[in-house]
C-alpha cells in the first residue's frame, strides 16, 4: 500500500526512469502486429500489456524476453488463461497470456499440478531453482485461451518489487514495433458544468470539427457562459489500419498554458476501474463511446492523471476569448492537434437539463443503507465517483436499483431477508438473479438461513430465483463402443441455462482426467496422450455441476 501512495504523488506522465533498452527480445520470431495498447480503454479497466497477433492461427512458439526464472503459473477459465510469468534478475517481470500451452518441463509440471490437485484452474508460485529459463528459450505456444476473443498473446512486464504494470515500449520494443500513423479524433463533447450552458445546451453537446490540409483538426466555437469540460473520443492506428488502439498520451493548452494531461507509462491494478470515471460511462452505457475526458471535478486516486496543477475545468468569463488546444500522441511520437475556440455567451438553453429527483439522496463519500419490505442496500463509502438521485424501489418481489448508466467502483451489498413461502429444499436452489429484460443471470449468492445476498458492482433490477436443472452434456466427439485409433481428444459440450457451470470432472477407468474447459465454445476437452486409457475397453465418466448444486452425469465407453 505504501507503494501505491507514493506512485500516485508522481504523474507518471512525466516518466524518468531508464529502462534497458536491449536486454529483452520479441517473444515472437514474426514480425509483431499490435492489436491492442498499453493503457487502452476496456470494460471496467485499462489494458496491462501489449496484445500480438498470431496470423490468426494458435501454436506459435512464445519465448522467453530475458534470462530468469519461472515464477509463477496460473490456469484460468477466465482472464488470462493460461499465463505464465518469468521473473528476470534485473527487477523486471514478464508475462505471456492466453497460452495454447506450454513446452517442455513447464508442460510437465503445470499438468503434473493439475493431476496432483485434480483440477483445470490451478495457480501455482515457484522458486528459481525449479524452472530456470534462458533469454529465446521456447516457453510455450500461442493461444486463444481465457477471455482471448480470437487467437493472440498477451504480453506484458511488471515491476517485480512492486508488482506495478510498465509500457512495454519502454523496454525496446518501440524499436521493433513500427507505427507511422498519427492518432485518429472521432468525437469531441462538450460538458456544462454547475448552471452553465454550452452551445445553448445544459445536457453534454457534440462539438463539430473538420479536418484540416495538414492532417489537425479544428473544432467548431464554443459558446458558453461559466464552468465547462471537454473531452475527446479518440484512437490510434499503430501496425495495422484495423486495429483501433488507445492513445499513449495527451495534453490539453488553454492560451497557451499547460492545463491538464495524462499519459499511459505505468499503473497500479488497484487502480484500474477508476476507467469509468476516467471515461464519461454514462455516454458510454448509453452510446458505446468511450469519451476521455479532459477534466476532473473531484480528486480520485488514478496515477495516470496524478499531478495535474489544474483540474482542467474552464471558467468561460465575460469579454474573454480562449483558444483550447489538445494534442494527442501515441509512444512513437506521432501527434495530431484538436484547436477549439471558446467564447462567453449567455444565450438561454433550448435543451434543458431534467434532473430526475428521488427520496433517496446518494452522497459518494457517505455510507448509505436503504431498506423497503424484505430489501435492503448497503452501499459503502466511495462506491460512487459523485452524488446523485438513487432510483430504488421494490415492487412484486423486484428491486429496482437504478440502472447501469451509473459507474459503481466498490462492492453493493443486495439483501432479501426473512424470505417466506419456501421449503427446506427450495431455498437450497435459491439464489438472488440479476433480470435483464426476461432474462436471468447468476449472482453468487450467499445464504444464511432464509435470508440471501449476494455483492455486486452493477446497478439494475435484481429478484430472488430458484434454479432446479442440471447442467447439459452433449456432442460427444465419438461413438459408443467405437475404436479410436487416431483419435487424440475426446471432447463434449457442457452448458448450463441459469446458475452456470461450477465444476466438471472427468474419469477414465475410474481415474480422474484432466479436462480442459473453455468458455467460449462450451466445450471439455482430454488429451488421450495424457496416457491414461489403457489398450481394450475404457469408460468414460462425466460429472457436471452448476452453482445451485443441481449435477449431471454422462457415461459411455469406447475401445483403444
Amino acid at each position: 500500500m505504501k507503494f501505491v501512495l507514493a506512485i500516485l504523488i508522481a504523474p507518471l506522465f512525466v516518466f524518468s526512469q531508464d529502462f534497458p533498452q536491449d536486454y529483452f527480445q520479441s517473444p515472437l520470431d514474426i514480425p509483431l502486429d499490435v492489436s491492442g495498447s498499453f493503457g487502452e480503454l476496456r470494460s471496467n479497466h485499462f489494458h496491462s500489456g501489449l496484445d500480438f497477433k498470431t496470423k490468426g492461427v494458435e501454436g506459435l512458439p512464445v519465448y522467453a524476453a530475458g534470462d530468469g526464472y519461472v515464477s509463477r503459473i496460473k490456469i484460468s477459465t477466465f482472464g488470462y488463461g493460461k499465463a505464465i510469468y518469468i521473473t528476470h534478475p534485473n527487477g523486471y517481470t514478464s508475462v505471456y497470456g492466453h497460452l495454447q500451452k506450454a513446452n517442455g518441463a513447464i508442460e510437465t509440471y503445470i499438468k503434473s499440478k493439475q493431476y496432483k490437485e485434480q483440477s483445470y484452474e490451478v495457480e501455482m508460485y515457484l522458486y528459481p531453482t525449479e524452472l530456470p529459463v534462458k533469454k529465446g528459450d521456447i516457453i510455450a505456444f500461442t493461444g486463444n485461451t481465457g477471455g482471448s476473443g480470437a487467437p493472440h498473446l498477451h504480453f506484458e512486464f511488471r515491476n517485480t518489487k512492486s508488482e506495478e504494470i510498465l509500457n512495454p515500449m519502454h523496454f525496446g520494443f518501440k524499436k521493433i514495433i513500427n507505427d507511422d500513423r498519427k492518432p485518429v479524433i472521432q468525437g469531441v463533447v462538450a460538458y456544462p458544468l454547475d448552471s452553465t450552458v454550452v452551445n445553448k445546451s445544459q445536457k453534454p453537446i457534440a462539438i463539430n470539427f473538420s479536418k484540416q490540409a495538414d492532417g489537425n483538426y479544428l473544432g467548431t466555437k464554443i459558446q458558453a457562459n461559466g464552468k465547462i469540460g471537454i473531452g475527446i473520443n479518440a484512437f490510434d492506428y499503430c501496425t495495422n489500419a484495423y486495429n483501433k488502439n488507445g492513445l499513449y498520451k495527451v495534453k490539453a493548452y488553454l492560451n497557451g498554458v499547460l492545463y491538464y494531461q495524462y499519459g499511459f507509462d505505468g499503473f497500479a491494478f488497484d487502480e484500474t476501474r477508476y476507467i469509468n470515471n476516467f471515461i464519461d460511462y454514462e455516454r458510454f452505457h448509453l452510446m458505446g463511446q468511450r469519451v476521455q475526458k479532459l477534466f476532473q471535478l473531484s480528486d480520485y486516486p488514478l496515477s495516470v492523471v496524478a499531478g495535474n496543477k489544474k483540474d482542467g475545468t474552464i471558467k468561460v468569463q465575460p469579454g474573454a476569448n480562449y483558444t483550447y488546444r489538445v494534442e494527442l500522441y501515441d509512444f512513437h511520437g506521432n501527434k495530431v492537434e484538436l484547436v477549439i475556440p471558446i467564447e462567453f455567451s449567455t444565450t438561454e438553453p433550448t435543451i434543458k437539463k431534467v434532473i430526475q429527483k428521488t427520496p433517496y439522496f446518494v452522497k459518494a463519500k457517505n455510507e448509505s443503507i436503504f431498506e423497503k419490505e424484505n430489501v435492503s442496500v448497503q452501499i459503502p463509502e466511495n462506491a460512487f465517483y459523485s452524488n446523485f438521485y438513487l432510483n430504488f424501489d421494490v415492487n412484486k418481489d423486484i428491486l429496482t436499483l437504478h440502472d447501469d448508466s451509473v459507474p459503481v467502483h466498490k462492492n453493493i451489498t443486495i439483501t432479501f431477508s426473512n424470505v417466506q413461502g419456501l421449503t427446506e429444499e427450495q431455498l437450497a436452489k435459491t439464489y438472488i438473479a440479476t433480470l435483464d429484460g426476461y432474462k436471468l443471470e447468476y449472482n453468487k449468492t450467499y445464504r444464511k438461513g432464509n435470508t440471501f445476498s449476494i455483492k455486486t458492482k452493477t446497478l439494475g433490477k435484481y429478484k430472488l430465483a430458484q434454479d432446479v436443472t442440471p447442467p447439459r452434456i452433449y456432442n460427444v466427439n465419438f461413438v459408443e463402443g467405437s475404436t479410436l485409433k487416431e483419435q487424440k481428444i475426446i471432447s463434449v459440450s457442457i452448458s448450463d441455462l441459469q446458475s452456470d457451470i461450477n465444476t466438471y470432472n472427468g474419469y477414465l477407468n475410474g481415474k480422474w482426467i484432466l479436462m480442459e474447459y473453455d468458455y467460449k465454445t462450451k466445450k471439455l476437452v482430454h488429451n488421450l496422450d495424457d496416457n491414461i486409457c489403457v489398450q481394450g475397453r475404457n469408460d468414460l465418466k462425466i460429472v457436471v455441476t452448476d452453482n445451485l448444486q443441481n449435477s449431471s452425469t454422462f457415461e459411455s465407453y469406447f475401445f483403444r
